[in-house]
């Protein structure tokens, strides 16, 4: 089973005030352990980046403005991600802003599988802080290198966080009144999968493996 791991970066939050993604960040796993395929590239939003997100990423116009822009490598971003479930960390805002690349370009919503480790997260840890840098905390992951974000870093953590909370109960979230709310609020369509898959015991021997020898430093 593949899964991507997806974060991005951008100008600033609202696409409805002309932000657009300055850097896109995949992982891919396999039986959740991270493969060696990764896609990664920054991007020119040909507008400014907001003072906020500057003190975020760090990415300057300067730099950005160098970059290819989201119509160069849109189609071998789809490519990347085709037939295979997204994780992503608050993925409402991710996709919003994917979705909105697309639509300028006239093409389709991402139509992926998507695992929200946010919402997991929260039905795990109920009135519990659950950012990527506390989830990060809790499971005694080193994110000491996430001086800024970064679409990469973010999702080498991101990776180690899902295996760990996938590690927990199965979730009792009710996925369908959850997914109705962000639909209502953000007009984008988000899947989940609550089956759960038994792994064979050379699944769990090399799982085993990744989290002795990965889980308290970070790929870079």
């Amino acid at each position: 089973m593949k899964e991507i791991v997806l974060d991005t970066e951008t100008t600033g939050i609202s696409t409805k005030e002309g932000h657009r993604i300055v850097e896109i960040g995949c992982i891919e796993l396999e039986n959740l352990i991270p493969t060696k395929n990764k896609f990664h590239c920054y991007l020119n939003p040909e507008r400014k980046v907001s003072e906020k997100a500057l003190e975020v990423h760090g990415y300057t116009d300067e730099f950005l403005a160098t970059q290819k822009k989201f119509s160069e490598i849109g189609e071998q971003f789809l490519e990347f991600i085709e037939d295979k479930t997204l994780i992503i960390h608050n993925a409402v805002f991710d996709l919003g802003h994917l979705n909105n690349e697309l639509a300028i370009l006239g093409k389709n919503k991402i139509a992926n599988e998507i695992v929200d480790t946010l919402i997991l997260a929260r039905d795990k840890f109920p009135g519990s802080p659950v950012s990527l840098d506390a989830l990060c905390k809790r499971y005694r992951i080193d994110n000491s290198k996430r001086t800024q974000h970064t679409a990469l870093i973010d999702c080498d953590l991101l990776a180690k966080v899902y295996i760990n909370l996938l590690d927990q109960k199965e979730p009792t979230l009710n996925f369908q009144n959850e997914e109705t709310k962000l639909n209502q609020k953000n007009n984008i369509s988000i899947n989940y999968f609550k089956k759960i898959i038994s792994p064979t015991d050379e699944e769990l021997k090399k799982h085993k493996e990744y989290l002795k020898n990965n889980l308290k430093k970070n790929f870079f």
